[in-house]
């Protein structure tokens, strides 16, 4: 069982410890023996253990329901809530496909057509895509980890309501007929002349969306980097989890520069400040750099995941271990990786030099490699077992057919010749629905029948679920194949009606047809879904597959796991015999809560060994009420209602508070635990091994993703306009730029020496530091705002940008203002202390990031102008 030697840990990994001002480290023995793991169990201690556990672990009863944090329950919501949207955008594209149908229809008018286009497309992606990933991954991670649940729960509980309230104002806004109607991509000039609220609505409500898409992917990052099981070294990983890694950090790098477009976009709408506005310095271009920056991998975050649903049904199909595991991880990163190089693919037609067109063709096409890596394992898996043609890969099958036709259109597009004859026409819209219908929606259902059996120890249809297969794989034929035809005779993507003269009236006509086909597929998968289905199943692992997944016992047992597993393998229920009964015994670690806590194990990074006991949030209606207020700062400035979007704020920011000072980094009864097996962890830990600190050093990459985004448009205009600054423009004032300079310097040092400081036990004298750098915090936030006070943003660009550099650096120093008095309470109320100090090591991570983002702030602001 073991694949180490059994060694005492102890005083080598103390001192180690101690010198990353560590307290407490694990002791006892490490890898469990032999004897440890075959040892018998006390039936009526293994009891006790067991209801301890169900009394913490359940959810709250009654309507505080809908205050559950458990995984099992948030995915539950998000993937339901996700789906729903897809049926609502479905049902637009129902009715853009009836006034397509003949020529010169009336069905709708051009403006309602405009915006269920916008809508159709946009909620797919961003209400569907996306989220349906992280709502599933949230569901099903913790189960292929053997973990209890995610490392934050609450905050996945914020992502979904966040997500769920901007979905409905989004949506909500075809009520009115005051949809956004300027294309799901919203090009400028279009949508930033006045076309009432329907653009700001697209703005702030998606970025709010895309908020909750963010804290989602911090979530699952933590979880699958610090909440392996012991043993679950990062070669042993199942390859959902890989995937979910990559697709992660490519969100946490795709989404912040549409973030920071939307920021310059509602900028322009709102204030006036010409970004986008050719008149005044401005150019349209830059909006397509950083919308495509994350539209391209975005194709990719849809895709790859599907690969992961892909990567669990082939084995269980075939019966054996996936071929070539190590290479589909790197076939996955490194799709991951070239998919950020893709993004001019959809600016062929813009002007851009040749040679740029030449890179980023070659780009495009490079990416395939990887891509067709995976693919290869997947039937070289195939081929090397004995497969049983099981439901779920009917609709893999049928996703491989449809995404590689998908693919050789996307070689063409790729090509940019090709690209300007077929630019902008129905033949994209058919390679965009084949690549996305392939590689998302056929692997979604498929997965969906393969994993209800976890989810509700039920199975769906047979019968049913291929009668849906093929009326769904039928009618996207039918719907999208002629398309390709209909686009290279001309006929643009984008038009509410057509002429009857130009050839195009049959091919839509049949087009037509096959979207009702197709919907008929979708209904019949809805009701399969949601019909009554009888009793619970007895066998936990139907399709008899290795992963650690089908050892949990969802939906009557919401404790994850009953005992977290030690795992030497890559499929445990294959490899290691009678592990899922010792785990149901309490044989392994954690099998008891005797503190009335919830809690898991967070290990290494690298070798998952078992480093501290993390206690993990429990229901709680802050997140609601957080993710409220959050969505009133968001929605308010959409009608220009800026004081109750600033109260929105300030409320969002004290419920925050109240949720992190309740129920994270608390003082431990006891520092160390016993686990089981002889080991015993402590339960506070602060710095690198604690999973507060990943998610603050992870969603700090994806801020310095955005701001790296808005430098970028400050060198974008440099590069594009040779009058950029304009002669004899007004700079920042160089005196007030410097002085912030090094009031923002000054801030992080006396930051980063309170630290030590309170370590040392001088508690008094770390206040002190702290409270300097609330004061100088405030003064660099003060002068950099200052330096730019006299330059009027709305007369050129180059005053505009300084502005908005200026505007994102004072309100991210308002977050570090925000931390530094948070754990200046922590020492003064007892929630900080010299031996429990996680608050001030994410703090002083924040503010290294912080010093970053000001230091190049004011460079860009006060000295490079100055030099060219």
């Amino acid at each position: 069982m073991t694949d180490a030697t059994p060694s005492r840990i102890g005083e080598g990994y103390r001192r180690a410890d101690l010198e990353k001002h560590e307290v407490h480290v694990a002791e006892g023995i490490y890898p469990p023996t032999e004897e440890m793991l075959t040892a018998p169990i006390d039936p009526e201690l293994a009891d006790a253990q067991k209801e301890r556990l169900l009394a913490v672990w359940n959810d709250p009863p009654g309507w505080r329901y809908w205050s559950a944090v458990n995984n099992s329950e948030v995915g539950l919501w998000y993937s339901l809530t996700a789906f729903a949207f897809m049926l609502i955008a479905g049902c637009l594209a129902l009715v853009m496909r009836l006034q397509l149908a003949i020529p010169d229809n009336d069905l709708i008018s051009a403006d309602r057509f405009n915006q269920f286009f916008t809508m159709h497309g946009s909620a797919m992606m961003f209400l569907f895509a996306v989220p349906m990933f992280e709502a599933i991954s949230i569901l099903l991670l913790p189960a292929f980890l053997g973990a209890r649940d995610m490392p934050f729960p609450r905050l996945s509980a914020y992502g979904y309501w966040s997500f769920l309230i901007g979905g409905i104002f989004v949506m909500g806004s075809l009520l009115f007929d005051a949809g956004p109607a300027g294309g799901w991509f919203m090009y400028p000039p279009l949508t930033t002349i006045d076309q009432g609220v329907g653009p700001d609505i697209w703005l702030l409500g998606l970025s709010f969306i895309e908020v909750a898409s963010i804290a989602a992917a911090v979530e699952l990052i933590v979880g699958t980097i610090k909440c392996r099981p012991p043993g679950m070294r990062i070669n042993l990983m199942p390859l959902y989890a890989w995937y979910v890694l990559v697709v992660g950090a490519m969100i946490l790098f795709a989404f912040p520069p549409l973030i920071a477009g939307d920021f310059l976009f509602e900028l322009q709408r709102s204030f006036d400040w010409p970004f986008f506005d050719p008149e005044r310095g401005g150019d349209p271009l830059l909006w397509q750099h950083l919308f495509w920056i994350f539209g391209h991998p975005e194709v990719y975050i849809i895709f790859l995941p599907s690969i992961a649903v892909a990567a669990m049904v082939v084995p269980a199909a075939a019966q054996r271990p996936m071929v070539g595991y190590n290479w589909i991880v790197l076939s996955a990163v490194g799709t991951g990786f070239l998919s950020f190089g893709l993004w001019v693919h959809h600016m062929f037609t813009t002007g851009l030099p040749s040679i740029s067109l030449g890179f980023f063709s070659a780009a495009s096409e490079a990416v395939v490699i990887p891509t067709g890596v995976q693919l290869f394992a997947f039937v070289a898996t195939l081929l090397a077992g004995r497969v049983k043609m099981i439901l779920p890969m009917l609709w893999i099958a049928g996703a491989l057919a449809i995404f590689t036709a998908g693919g050789l259109t996307g070689v063409m597009v790729a090509l940019a010749p090709f690209d300007w004859q077929a630019h902008d026409s129905y033949f994209v819209v058919a390679h965009l629905h084949y690549t996305l219908f392939g590689g998302m929606v056929f692997p979604l259902i498929g997965g969906v029948y393969f994993f209800y059996p976890f989810i509700r120890k039920q199975m769906m249809s047979e019968r049913l679920g291929r009668i849906s297969f093929w009326l769904t794989f039928v009618g996207f034929n039918i719907c999208f194949l002629p398309m390709h035809l209909t686009g290279l005779k001309g006929m643009p993507r984008r038009v509410y009606t057509y002429p009857g003269d130009v050839g195009w009236d049959t091919l839509n006509m049949i087009s037509t047809v096959g979207a009702f086909v197709i919907a008929a597929g979708i209904a019949v998968f809805a009701w399969d879904l949601v019909r009554p289905k009888g009793k619970l199943m007895e066998d936990r692992n139907p399709w008899n597959e290795g992963s650690l997944m089908w050892s949990h016992r969802i939906p009557d047992h919401y404790w994850g796991v009953r005992s977290i597993p030690y795992v030497t393998s890559r499929n445990p229920l294959w490899d290691q015999p009678g592990i899922v009964e010792r785990m149901d015994q309490g044989g392994y670690y954690l099998p008891d809560a005797q503190e009335g806590l919830r809690e898991t194990i967070i290990t290494s990074a690298i070798d998952a060994r078992p480093q501290h006991v993390t206690r993990v949030t429990g229901p709680a209606w802050c997140t609601m009420w957080a993710a409220f207020f959050t969505g009133g700062a968001f929605i308010f400035p959409t009608f220009h209602w800026y004081p109750p979007a600033v109260i929105s704020a300030v409320l969002a920011v004290a419920c925050v508070i109240y949720w992190l000072w309740t129920s994270t980094a608390r003082i431990p009864e006891n520092p160390m635990k016993d686990v089981n097996l002889g080991l015993r962890l402590p339960t506070y830990v602060s710095g690198p091994s604690a999973p507060g600190w990943w998610g603050v050093f992870i969603t700090m990459l994806g801020d310095m993703t955005a701001f790296a985004s808005l430098i970028f448009g400050y060198f974008f205009y440099w590069t594009v306009h040779p009058n950029f600054p304009p002669p004899l423009a007004d700079h920042a004032n160089g005196a007030w730029v410097a002085l912030s300079a090094l009031c923002y310097a000054a801030a992080w040092g006396a930051t980063r020496v309170a630290r030590p400081i309170n370590r040392s036990g001088a508690v008094v004298m770390a206040q002190v530091l702290l409270s300097a750098g609330i004061v100088l915090a405030i003064a660099g936030a003060a002068a950099i705002m200052l330096s730019v006070a006299a330059l009027d943003p709305t007369s050129h660009v180059y005053p505009a940008i300084l502005w908005a550099i200026a505007v994102w650096t004072a309100v991210h120093t308002i977050v570090g203002i925000i931390m530094q008095g948070y754990c200046l309470a922590g020492t003064i109320f007892g929630k900080v202390m010299p031996e429990y100090d996680a608050p001030i090591w994410n703090t002083v991570l924040f503010w290294h990031f912080l010093l970053i983002t000001a230091l190049v702030s004011t460079a860009v602001v006060g000295l490079v102008p100055r030099m060219m």
